[in-house]
C-alpha cells in the first residue's frame, strides 16, 4: 500500500500557483498517493489541463455542516484538554493580527473536521504550502492526531505574515525553503535551530515544455517583451509600463505583453492610457502554462520588474523566470529576495534596482542593442535552469525527504 500524503494549500485550483500543481504531478509519478485539502476550492475560468484529474482528489471541507459540528463535539467530549489547549494556542498566537485572529478562529473547527477525515482515509503525512493558514491547519491536525507535517515557505508567508511562525516551524518534521535567501531569512528570524531542519529545494519546471524562441533578435523589427505574473503591487508591472513609455520615446520599437490578472488591472489600464502606450503595452489576461510557453517562444526578452511593496511583500524566486530561461530568452529582473540565485549578472541574465523604471528601460535597451551578448547569457541561463531548477530533480529530492521523515514519523507513532 502506498503512503498517502495530504497536501494543504490556501486555494485550488489557481493559475498563480502552478508550481504546486507541477510538484504534485512529480511526486505522484514517484509512487506517492496524494489527496488535496485546499482551504478554499475555487471556480476558475482558466485552468491548466491536468487540474481536472486532481479534482477527484480534492476534499471539500465545509465551513459549517452537521459532520463538522459532530467532529468538533466528539473531539471536545473525548479529549477536552487537547481540544482547548490547541484552540487557545491557535487564538493566542494570532492575536496580534485581527485578520489572522478571525481566520484562525474560523479555520480551527474545519481543521478538527479535517483531522477526523485524514485519520479515516489513512493519511500518513501532511505537506503544507505556505507557512500561514495552510501550516496552521497542518499544526492543528498534528496536535490532535499525531500525523506529521512539513511546510514549504515561499515569500510573503515569512517576509510579512509571521504570526505563530516559530511554533509552526518547531513542530514541523522538516521545512522546505525555495531559496537560500529564504533559509537565511528564517535563521535570522527564528535562530540557528531552524537551519538544521530546513532544506533548500527550488521550485522546478520541465525544460521539455519550453521551446527555444523563434529566430533571433533583430533591430529591423518589433522587439517583443513579455512578463508573467499576477497583477499585484509587488509584481511591479507599473514600472514596466513606464519603462515601455521611456523606450518608445527613445525610438526603441518595443511591444510589451503582460500576462496575468489581479487587483491592479484598472490602475495599470489607467497608467497605460496616461503614458500613451496603448499601442505598445497589452494586458493579455490569464493564460495556461502551455499558452505561456508558446508566448515565450515568440518573444525576445523576458522582464520581471518586481518590487518590495509598502507592506514588505516581495517575490521568492518567480517560476516565470525559470520558464523564460528554459525558453532561452534573455531575462531582466529586479535585484531582490532569491532572484539573484537564478538571474546571475554577467552569466544568466541582467539585474536592475527595484522600483526604477529608467534602469529597467536601460537594461531592456541594452539587450536590444547587444543581441549577441544577450543570446550568450540566455544560453547559459537555460543550462543553469536545466541543472538547478529541474522539476524532476527537485521532486526527487522532496520525495526522498518524504520517505525519510514519514518513516521516522511512523516509528515514533508506533512507540
Amino acid at each position: 500500500m502506498r503512503t498517502k500524503i495530504a497536501y494543504i494549500m490556501s486555494r485550488f485550483p489557481g493559475l498563480s500557483e502552478t508550481f504546486i500543481l507541477r510538484e504534485m504531478n512529480g511526486v505522484k509519478s514517484l509512487g506517492w498517493e496524494i489527496v488535496l485539502y485546499p482551504l478554499i476550492v475555487q471556480d476558475e475560468k482558466v485552468v491548466h489541463n491536468s487540474v481536472q484529474e486532481w479534482m477527484q482528489q480534492v476534499r471539500r471541507i465545509p465551513w459549517i455542516s452537521v459532520g463538522l459540528l459532530s467532529s468538533n463535539l466528539k473531539c471536545l467530549l473525548t479529549r477536552p484538554a487537547l481540544y482547548f489547549s490547541a484552540l487557545f494556542k491557535t487564538l493566542w498566537e494570532n492575536k496580534t493580527s485581527l485578520n489572522f485572529f478571525v481566520r484562525a478562529a474560523l479555520l480551527f473547527p474545519r481543521a478538527v473536521f479535517m483531522s477526523a477525515k485524514m485519520q479515516e482515509e489513512g493519511v500518513s503525512h501532511i505537506h503544507a504550502h505556505y507557512s500561514t493558514h495552510p501550516a496552521l491547519v497542518a499544526w492543528i491536525i498534528h496536535k490532535l492526531t499525531g500525523i506529521s507535517y512539513s511546510v514549504t515557505v515561499h515569500a510573503h508567508d515569512i517576509f510579512v505574515r509571521r504570526s505563530m511562525l516559530a511554533t509552526k516551524m518547531q513542530e514541523a518534521r522538516f521545512v522546505i525553503a525555495i531559496s537560500e535567501f529564504n533559509k537565511d531569512f528564517l535563521i535570522k528570524q527564528l535562530g540557528t535551530w531552524i537551519g538544521d531542519k530546513t532544506y533548500v529545494v527550488h521550485c522546478g519546471i520541465d525544460p521539455k515544455m519550453y521551446e527555444l524562441r523563434n529566430g533571433s533578435s533583430r533591430q529591423d523589427r518589433t522587439f517583443n517583451l513579455i512578463s508573467v505574473g499576477g497583477l499585484r503591487v509587488y509584481k511591479g508591472m507599473s514600472y514596466l509600463v513606464e519603462a515601455s513609455a521611456i523606450l518608445q520615446e527613445r525610438g526603441v520599437p518595443v511591444r510589451c505583453r503582460i500576462v496575468g490578472e489581479g487587483e491592479e488591472r484598472s490602475k495599470l489600464e489607467s497608467l497605460i492610457q496616461a503614458k500613451k502606450v496603448e499601442s505598445v503595452v497589452e494586458l493579455v489576461g490569464p493564460k495556461t502554462q502551455f499558452e505561456v510557453a508558446e508566448m515565450l517562444a515568440d518573444s525576445d526578452c523576458y522582464v520581471q520588474p518586481s518590487i518590495i511593496d509598502p507592506n514588505g511583500k516581495m517575490e521568492g524566486i518567480p517560476v516565470a523566470l525559470m520558464e523564460a530561461l528554459a525558453s532561452e530568452l534573455p531575462v531582466i529582473a529586479s535585484d531582490l529576495s532569491g532572484i539573484p540565485e537564478l538571474v546571475i549578472p554577467g552569466k544568466t541574465g541582467y539585474l536592475v534596482p527595484q522600483a526604477n523604471a529608467r534602469a529597467l528601460a536601460d537594461a531592456i535597451e541594452n539587450v536590444y542593442r547587444n543581441p549577441s551578448e544577450a543570446r550568450e547569457h540566455s544560453r547559459i541561463g537555460r543550462e543553469y535552469v536545466v541543472n538547478e531548477f529541474n522539476l524532476h530533480t527537485n521532486t526527487n529530492r522532496l520525495s526522498s525527504l518524504f520517505k525519510q521523515y514519514t518513516l521516522i514519523a511512523d516509528h515514533d507513532y508506533r512507540q
